[in-house]
């Protein structure tokens, strides 16, 4: 039942209320029972509760709790599906809530920059619509069983690389479209308990205290009223994390922070308001989350059925050639690979859970095979004991006599894992040469890839009939493996991530991991497909691809404008195939010319439906203005261009399937001038600059007044930039000041839509520089 309090903060003492705001222990508050705040327990992790033994190791990285390791973040994107990700979000309530638990550390919704970055099983996509919208399902999941969620980690925190002490350099404009829109949909949407800040630091100065980001963005903007945690051991300045809005420092390190608080508050440093403020936010986390005496029961085994349903709808087939699956029924099949045998599942670091159980591939494949013979080759050994060449020869003997050969390779837990990044994206050279191998003398050959980032799939791709990738899919990934290389399950995932040729290719390919402490993000908004669409740049496999074992068409799009800047579009999906299936809708917008660099195209709305064979469906998908708007960072806002957009409906972000035009009339991006505005502003005002050329060429005849418009034209793009004060002393005739002064009082009154009626929401900002 939810908490009672008895006593207001005001009635606390100072030294009660500062040591409220740290860790009692690694992974617990304090309490002050006077004051009716209780002792909380937060925990990890995104995709299963890892809760600690109380004698565990200090660090907390292992001897947890058995709970199911759900699949995740990595491959939960994959499936589009945000009814799925809430309905997994809300059995990690459960098992939270079952073991005690009050907030679950998740979940992680940073961009995926690089594929490089060693956390990034962690994290959904390199979208900010798909993580949002993914990222707030998961949260409402988990905050309906009454356990709060800590969304994570804000903000730019996108590698692993120094990532303690790096300053991630990224301008405004691509922090808010690129890195901030998962983070705000989720505060907008689902409310979450609270928001964990990061260990970096960001233009300078670490998340912990930024007042810009926890603050004015985080608060006032975005209108959160949860409880910001540090990340554990992210504060370095209490009081300066304090100040700016970090309410709780996690873990627990003694009461010297706690005494440094006090102090500040007794010499003035620190009002005793600020205080008084967060500890009023941990009342109210206290008063949002459950704490039984008895806690509720878990069905362990519907858990795991539900791991695995999700799991199957997270597989991606990226190539399947010749019906090289589903497997037929019948026959002699080979599975080759030490992850059949013993599934590498999960990621490593501090989201590592111990599951309830774990499916091998092999075992599920034979149950639901039982009139094949299915024979099994290690053919590799992840420890790198066993001879390479014995357990090659071995397999490829096995696959010469099968009518198909099933590989499942991937990355050791070792090659990827919180607290470092890879170096390369390459698989094992001795599973490369494996599948080489076997691709030679199997009649078929399908790969399965068990990896938490992307890998390259060049050197073995073009000699493999299929392909999936079943990224890290959890406890039962082995029986949805099965269920989908058998056709039990007809695969329904889409690459939430895009597959690069090469690591060259990817767009912070040369700003990756940084230098000297800073890493800069000079890619800006162009990040994943954004770069390869816009700059032509060809992939193995664009982001949101994703094949089926059966066939739709997507027929009648339209798109209608419902107000001056919000749209709805409308689709009609057919399954024209003989199965059963899932389609994603995906819907792309390209803006016309703007003052900003622009990518090609962005994600802007999708939907996932299901239909039976023969079965159709209408689908109406609403685009927001935001759909349409960039970060103008002259308004400080969001802004619309007028102009023709072309929304595309898209298998994937490469492949447009229709096009639809809609005119805007977005808004008027007319700024007062000033004598320090550049001449092109002057003169391409839609109302000053017709009366300054009049003006000037006021007195000519016709012929002097032709030649003169040809002049100003050529001199106009000479000198766009040059600030009217400047111009004017280039001029033969001077314009009198008290004209000038004229125009520039019209300049403020220019009628139409003013920058007020475009603001996202009636906010008091200032503005400022990003720190």
């Amino acid at each position: 039942m939810a908490i009672s309090h008895d006593r207001s903060t005001a009635e606390a003492s100072l030294d009660e209320k500062t040591t409220l705001l740290s860790g009692q222990d690694f992974w617990s508050t304090k309490s002050v029972k006077q004051a009716g705040i209780p002792s909380l327990v937060l925990s990890d992790g995104p995709h299963g509760v890892r809760r600690q033994h109380r004698d565990a190791d200090n660090l907390g990285l292992y001897d947890s709790e058995p709970a199911t390791c759900f699949p995740p973040a990595v491959a939960l994107a994959s499936s589009w599906d945000s009814e799925l990700v809430g309905r997994v979000g809300a059995a990690l309530g459960r098992e939270a809530r079952s073991l005690g638990v009050n907030v679950l550390l998740g979940p992680g919704v940073n961009i995926k920059r690089s594929p490089l970055c060693g956390r990034n099983f962690e994290y959904f996509s390199e979208d900010p619509l798909l993580s949002g919208v993914l990222g707030a399902a998961h949260v409402l999941g988990v905050q309906s069983q009454g356990v709060g969620a800590s969304v994570k980690h804000f903000a730019a925190n996108n590698q692993e690389t120094d990532r303690m002490q790096i300053s991630a350099d990224v301008d405004e404009r691509t922090l808010r479209e690129i890195y901030f829109p998962a983070f705000e949909r989720i505060v907008a949407q689902a409310r979450p308990a609270t928001v964990m800040c990061s260990y970096n630091r960001v233009n300078g100065t670490y998340t912990a205290e930024s007042h810009w980001l926890l603050t004015q963005v985080l608060r006032d903007e975005w209108a959160f009223d949860g409880l910001v945690v540090s990340d554990w051991g992210a504060v370095g300045d209490r009081v300066a994390a304090l100040l700016a809005g970090t309410d709780l420092e996690m873990p627990g390190t003694g009461r010297g922070t706690d005494a440094d608080v006090a102090a500040a508050v007794r010499s003035g440093e620190l009002d005793e308001a600020v205080v008084d403020t967060a500890v009023a936010r941990l009342r109210h986390l206290a008063g949002r989350v459950h704490t039984d005496a008895r806690p509720p029961a878990v069905d362990v085994e519907a858990h795991h059925r539900l791991a695995r349903e999700a799991a199957a709808d997270c597989l991606v087939l990226l190539k399947n050639e010749n019906r090289t699956l589903p497997l037929a029924p019948t026959g002699r099949f080979v599975v080759i690979g030490e992850f059949a045998a013993a599934l590498r599942y999960q990621g490593g670091g501090s989201s590592h859970v111990n599951a309830t159980r774990v499916d091998s591939p092999m075992d599920e494949l034979r149950a639901l095979l039982p009139g094949a013979q299915v024979d099994f080759a290690q053919g590799y050994d992840i420890t790198g004991r066993s001879e390479a060449a014995l357990l090659r020869e071995e397999a490829v003997a096995l696959a010469a006599e099968s009518a198909t050969a099933v590989l499942v390779v991937g990355l050791r837990e070792a090659d990827e894992s919180e607290g470092f990044d890879r170096e390369h994206l390459f698989l094992p050279p001795d599973q490369i040469e494996l599948i080489r191998a076997v691709a030679r003398v199997a009649p078929r050959t399908a790969v399965v890839l068990l990896n938490g980032g992307v890998v390259s799939l060049e050197d073995w791709h073009d000699d493999v009939d299929a392909v999936v990738e079943a990224w890290l899919p959890g406890q039962a990934g082995g029986g949805a493996l099965a269920d989908v290389l058998t056709g039990r399950v007809n695969p329904s995932g889409r690459l939430a991530e895009t597959i690069p040729l090469r690591l060259q290719d990817t767009p912070p390919f040369l700003n990756f991991p940084g230098e000297q402490g800073h890493v800069r993000y000079g890619e800006g908004v162009m990040v994943g497909y954004r770069y390869y669409e816009t700059a032509d740049v060809p992939v193995r496999h664009p982001f949101g691809h994703g094949l089926s074992y059966t066939t739709f068409d997507q027929t009648d799009f339209q798109v209608a404008a419902n107000s001056p800047d919000t749209a709805t579009a409308r689709v009609t999906v057919i399954n024209t195939g003989d199965r059963y299936g899932k389609h994603v809708v995906q819907i792309y917008v390209a803006a016309p010319r703007r003052p900003v660099s622009s990518p090609a195209l962005e994600l802007r709305a999708f939907t996932k439906v299901a239909l039976a064979p023969g079965e159709s469906t209408t689908v109406e998908i609403t685009l927001d203005r935001r759909a349409f708007a960039y970060w103008d960072i002259d308004r400080d806002d969001w802004t619309v261009t007028p102009g023709q957009y072309q929304v595309h409906l898209a298998d994937n972000a490469h492949d447009v399937v229709a096009t639809a035009v809609l005119d805007l009339p977005g808004d008027r991006l007319v700024r007062p001038l000033t004598l320090d505005s550049p001449i092109r502003d002057w003169f391409g005002h839609p109302r000053i600059g017709p009366a300054l050329t009049s003006t000037m060429l006021s007195g000519l005849t016709a012929e002097e007044e032709a030649a003169a418009a040809d002049s100003n034209a050529v001199a106009l793009r000479l000198l766009s930039s040059m600030a009217m004060r400047q111009f004017l002393g280039f001029l033969p005739r001077q314009i009198p000041y008290e004209l000038l002064e004229k125009l520039m009082e019209m300049s403020t009154a220019f009628p139409g839509r003013s920058t007020a009626d475009c603001s996202r929401a009636a906010l008091p900002r200032t503005r400022r520089a990003v720190p």
